[in-house]
C-alpha cells in the first residue's frame, strides 16, 4: 500500500494552538482531510505576522504553495485543542520546505504530519523569485 512519510520539523520555529471547529468537520465527525491544511495555512500566516510579514510579502518576495504532501496518523475531534509545531527544511535559492506536526494536547497524540512546498514569487510579475536574505536568516536560524 502506498504511503507517505512526512519527517517531523528537526527544530521548530513556531507553536500556534487552535482548537477543532464545526467547520473542520467530515461527515465522519472528524477532523477532515482539507481541515489538515487550513491549520497548517493559518499556522504560516500567524508565523508570518509574528515576523512583520504576510504572504504577499514576507521580507520583500510573496509566497505561493507548491506542492504539499499529508500523512495522517489519528483522528481528531470537535472542540479538541491542538497544538502546530512548525519548522524549515531545504531552503534554496528560491524557495523552502515547511513542516508541520499536528498534535493533540490532551494526549500528546500526533495527528498528522504535512510538508508544503513553498516558492518565492513576484505576484506583480507573475513569476518566480529569489528568496529574501531576511527571509532566509529566519529559516535557518532554527
Amino acid at each position: 500500500m502506498p504511503r507517505i512519510l512526512v519527517p517531523l520539523p528537526a527544530a521548530v520555529c513556531f507553536t500556534a494552538r487552535m482548537k477543532v471547529q464545526v467547520g473542520d468537520l467530515n461527515y465522519g465527525n472528524h477532523l477532515s482531510n482539507d481541515a489538515v491544511l487550513r491549520l497548517c495555512h493559518e499556522t504560516r500566516l500567524r508565523w508570518l505576522l509574528s515576523l512583520g510579514w504576510n504572504e504577499l510579502d514576507a521580507a520583500g518576495a510573496g509566497l505561493i504553495m507548491a506542492d504539499a504532501a499529508v500523512q495522517y496518523l489519528a483522528q481528531a475531534y470537535y472542540g479538541e485543542p491542538l497544538r502546530v509545531e512548525m519548522g524549515s527544511a531545504e531552503v534554496g535559492k528560491g524557495g523552502f520546505v515547511l513542516l508541520y506536526h499536528l498534535v493533540r494536547e490532551s494526549d500528546e497524540k500526533s495527528i498528522a504530519r504535512v510538508s508544503t512546498g513553498m516558492v518565492c514569487f513576484d505576484y506583480g510579475k507573475q513569476k518566480v523569485c529569489r528568496l529574501p536574505e531576511a527571509l532566509k536568516q529566519v529559516l535557518e536560524a532554527v
